[in-house]
C-alpha cells in the first residue's frame, strides 16, 4: 500500500534541539589551527548559533510539504519518496537517488526543470530521513535497488531511468543490474574509477593526475569513511546525542566537497542536517558504508556520466569505458560533489540530454525492428 505522507515534526523535538544547542560544551582549539585538525571552532559556533536562533525549520517544512510525499513498506522497511508527475502523460519516469550525507533535499532545484519532460520519483534511502532507521543487516546498494524496482512497479512504471551521485550512483547502477529489462539507462555524477595495472589504455596527463588522486584516497581512507564503515554504531551514539556533533560531522563534508564557486547556502545545508537530527538516523545512515563494502554488480545498461571538477574524485574515461557501456560523457568547469544543489541547471540539462537520447535510440531500434529506416 502507498500512503500520502505529511511532514510535521513535533514542536517538542524542535524545542529539545534548541535546548541542546544552547547547552553545548565546546572543546578548545589550537591557535591558528585552521582546518589542520578538523572543522574550525569559530565557523562551527557561527553555524550552531544560527541554527539555534535564526534558522526556521517550520518555514522549510512548509515549503517541503508543497511536494507530494508518500510512504510504502517494502521488505519490512518503510520507504519515503516524493512523486512528481510531468505534464506530459507519456513521459519517461526517472528515479533520483541521493547519497551520504545528502537526502532527497538534494534534488529540490532540479525538480522543476526535469519534470517538464520526466515523471520523477525521489526516494529516501532506507536508514535515511523519513524512511527511518533500518532494523536488520543487509540493506546494501543492491538491496536498495531491488526495493526501487519494486517501488517503480507499484507506481506503474514499466520503463524508467535512474540517476544519482555518491551512494545514489551505486544504487542507480545496481538498479540497472537488477532490472535491466526496465531501466533504459543510468546517469551518474559520481563514478570512481580504480587503477587497473592490466589495462592497456592510453592515459592523458589529466587522466594520470586524476588516477594519482584516486590512488592517494585509496591509500589514505578519509576518517569519516573509515569510522562509518568499521563502527557506525559507535559514532552514531555521539551524532544522535549531540546536535553540534551532527552539525560538525556533516558541515565538514559540505565545506570540503563543494566548489567555492557554487556554494550551498547555510539554510539549505541546515535543512539537510536537521533532517538527520530530527529523524535520529545518524547511525542507520552510516551503516550503508559498512553494508556496501561487498561491492556492486556491474551495470549492464547504457551509462551517462557527468564529471564535476571539485568532486571527491573525477572519473578516468579510458578506464571507465572498459567496464561500462558509456553513451554520454560531460566534463564541467564548475561544481562539486553536491551537483544537484550546487549547479542544478547544469546537472538537470545533462540528465535531460542523456535520457532524451536514450529515448531517441529506442525509437530508432523500434523502427529497425519493423523495417522502417531511421
Amino acid at each position: 500500500m502507498i500512503a500520502p505522507f505529511h511532514i510535521d515534526i513535533p514542536q517538542a523535538d524542535l524545542d529539545d534541539l534548541h535546548d541542546r544547542l544552547a547547552r553545548t560544551r565546546w572543546p578548545n582549539e589550537i591557535i591558528d589551527a585552521g582546518t589542520d585538525y578538523g572543522f574550525p571552532l569559530a565557523r562551527l559556533k557561527e553555524l550552531a548559533e544560527y541554527w539555534r536562533t535564526s534558522y526556521d525549520w517550520r518555514a522549510h517544512e512548509a515549503k517541503l510539504n508543497e511536494l507530494a510525499h508518500f510512504t510504502t513498506e517494502i521488505e519490512g522497511q518503510n520507504i519515503h519518496f516524493v512523486h512528481v508527475r510531468s505534464p506530459k502523460p507519456d513521459a519517461l519516469a526517472l528515479v533520483l537517488t541521493h547519497g551520504w550525507p545528502g537526502s532527497f533535499l538534494e534534488f529540490l532545484d532540479v525538480i522543476e526543470p526535469l519534470s517538464r519532460d520526466f515523471h520523477l520519483v525521489i526516494p529516501s534511502i532506507p536508514g535515511y530521513g523519513f524512511s527511518g532507521p533500518t532494523h536488520e543487516r543487509g540493506w546494501d546498494v543492491t538491496r536498495i535497488a531491488r526495493a526501487w524496482a519494486e517501488l517503480m512497479h507499484r507506481l506503474g512504471y514499466e520503463r524508467y531511468g535512474a540517476q544519482g551521485g555518491d551512494f545514489g550512483s551505486g544504487v542507480s547502477q545496481a538498479l540497472g543490474a537488477v532490472a535491466p529489462d526496465r531501466v533504459v539507462g543510468v546517469h551518474v555524477n559520481y563514478l570512481p574509477t580504480r587503477p587497473d595495472p592490466d589495462a592497456d589504455v592510453a592515459l592523458s596527463a589529466t587522466d594520470e593526475a586524476r588516477l594519482d588522486k584516486i590512488k592517494y584516497l585509496m591509500a589514505n581512507r578519509p576518517p569519516y569513511q573509515a569510522l562509518q564503515a568499521a563502527t557506525p554504531q559507535t559514532i552514531g551514539y555521539a551524532l544522535t546525542d549531540s546536535p553540534v556533533g551532527q552539525l560538525a560531522w556533516i558541515a565538514e563534508r559540505f565545506a570540503q566537497w563543494t566548489d567555492p564557486r557554487s556554494p550551498i547556502d547555510d539554510d539549505r545545508m541546515l535543512t539537510d542536517i536537521s533532517l538527520y537530527w530530527l529523524t535520529a538516523t545518524a547511525a542507520s545512515s552510516a551503516r550503508l558504508h559498512r553494508e556496501t563494502t561487498r561491492g556492486v554488480t556491474p551495470c549492464p545498461v547504457p551509462l551517462g556520466v557527468a564529471v564535476f571538477p571539485r568532486d571527491i574524485t573525477q572519473s578516468v574515461r579510458p578506464l571507465a569505458e572498459r567496464l561500462y557501456d558509456i553513451r554520454h560523457w560531460s566534463e564541467f568547469d564548475r561544481g562539486g560533489h553536491f551537483a544537484a544543489m550546487e549547479v542544478p541547471e547544469l546537472l538537470a540539462e545533462d540528465i535531460r540530454t542523456f535520457f532524451l537520447s536514450m529515448l531517441d535510440e529506442q525509437l530508432v531500434d523500434q523502427g529497425r525492428s519493423v523495417g522502417i529506416s531511421p
